[in-house]
């Protein structure tokens, strides 16, 4: 088919979705004299100058059908990663461990979104009060947020998940730079053992734990952070507290 043809096909396409033209394949357009061509073209250019808000509709129709078609894509892949979602012995778990909603969130430290998303998420688990959570320590925005993270998967190694929960609160509203000194004055104020963590921030447990975090965000394409898995679904990007209870709701109800 011609790129002309290819064209023509994709305006036709476009004027189907919306019920103002005969199928696409009812015209065989390579075999179209010259003269039915060249009338087809004005026909189509014509009613779009008339109608150009037909463009705008037809695109919303194929973003809907491309949004659809990503979130049966993050559907399957949820579900074949499952295990390493939701029953990683390596992930804070919190909220109500007997939650019929489980949300996991994918974060770093250094992410403005992840800091703006840290209070919903925490207002939800706690209003809502049946949504078991688990964090996903994900550092993607360099140096610093991979020291963090390591700082906060150490603090669980070392001082367990009461631990763990404060100093990730704390690390979410700290402005400091995230190195050694900083932590050790973190730990140090929440009265934890500041030199024992930072002695296991380096350690191989503390690597694999990254190291699987991000292997499996390669398996569910997850980009950036924070992203949200919501039992079935996948949430990529901010999503604010009454959105998110939404989702849940829909998913108590199915």
């Amino acid at each position: 088919m011609t790129l002309t043809n290819r064209l023509l096909t994709a305006v036709l396409f476009c004027l189907v979705c919306l019920g103002v033209a005969p199928p696409a394949q009812a015209l065989d357009l390579d075999n179209l004299s010259a003269s039915d061509r060249a009338l087809l073209h004005e026909e189509i250019r014509s009613y779009l100058l008339e109608n150009p808000e037909i463009i705008m509709e037809a695109v919303s129709v194929l973003e809907r059908r491309q949004a659809a078609t990503q979130a049966e894509a993050d559907v399957q892949l949820v579900r074949a990663n499952s295990e390493a979602l939701f029953d990683a012995p390596h992930d804070w778990t919190g909220g109500n461990p007997e939650g019929d909603v489980t949300l996991v969130e994918f974060m770093d430290y250094k992410c403005g979104y992840c800091r703006r998303a840290f209070d919903d998420v925490n207002s939800l688990v706690e209003e809502d009060g049946n949504i078991r959570l688990v964090l996903k320590e994900f550092p993607v925005l360099g140096e610093e947020s991979v020291a963090a993270a390591r700082f906060a998967i150490a603090t669980r190694r070392v001082a367990g998940d009461d631990a763990y929960k404060s100093v990730h609160d704390a690390l979410m509203a700290y402005n400091g730079t995230m190195n050694e000194t900083g932590f050790s004055r973190l730990a140090d104020a929440l009265g934890l053992d500041a030199n024992a963590i930072i002695d296991e921030m380096d350690s191989d447990a503390v690597t694999e734990v990254i190291a699987a975090n991000h292997a499996l965000g390669r398996r569910l394409r997850v980009s950036g952070t924070p992203t949200f898995v919501m039992d079935d679904q996948m949430l990529r990007g901010f999503v604010p507290q009454d959105a998110m209870q939404r989702i849940a709701n829909e998913l108590r109800a199915q």
